[in-house]
């Protein structure tokens, strides 16, 4: 599976970037799975649900199932988070994997970035930032810019990066 990342500070823009890329790139005929880092506590259950009652009871996984779709809700309790690596050697085969976060990972990445956060690039200091996607024009930039909404290009530009093209 080829994977290429998405980075960028909050309200940058990634999440909005990824939903516009799978889209596309799907739209070409290729396969895609996401991951998503989050940098909080988050719960996919609800409680009262009986998969949430199973977790909350001690189980260490839950794998929720129905025609439709199932959920592995896998508990980490006092370990450790674990690398990248782990939850992609989870995922079924695809063309592409789009990562969401992970910015200090060593994959390739392209960085979104809004003139409005007031934030300064990532790009400057990270060397796994291939490209930026932003809503201005950065002068002086040694990667490729696209204009934010350019999702054609964007999707473009990664395919040739991880050999789809």
């Amino acid at each position: 599976m080829k994977v290429y990342g998405i980075v960028g500070w909050k309200n940058s823009g990634k999440t909005t970037l990824v939903e516009r890329l799978v889209t596309e790139i799907t739209g070409r005929g290729f396969t895609v799975s996401t991951v998503k880092h989050a940098h909080h506590t988050f719960d996919v259950d609800h409680e009262g649900k009986d998969s949430f009652r199973h977790r909350a009871a001690g189980a260490r996984e839950v794998l929720l199932a129905s025609r439709n779709r199932w959920a592995l809700m896998h508990e980490i309790r006092d370990s450790a988070e674990p690398p990248l690596a782990v939850f992609l050697e989870k995922l079924s085969p695809v063309d592409l994997v789009l990562i969401e976060g992970y910015k200090r990972d060593s994959h390739a990445k392209i960085e979104a970035h809004r003139v409005e956060t007031k934030q300064g690039l990532l790009t400057v200091e990270d060397a796994t930032i291939t490209a930026v996607a932003s809503n201005y024009v950065v002068d002086g930039l040694s990667v490729p810019q696209f204009d934010l909404d350019d999702i054609s290009a964007i999707a473009t530009y990664i395919l040739k990066e991880v050999g789809l093209a």
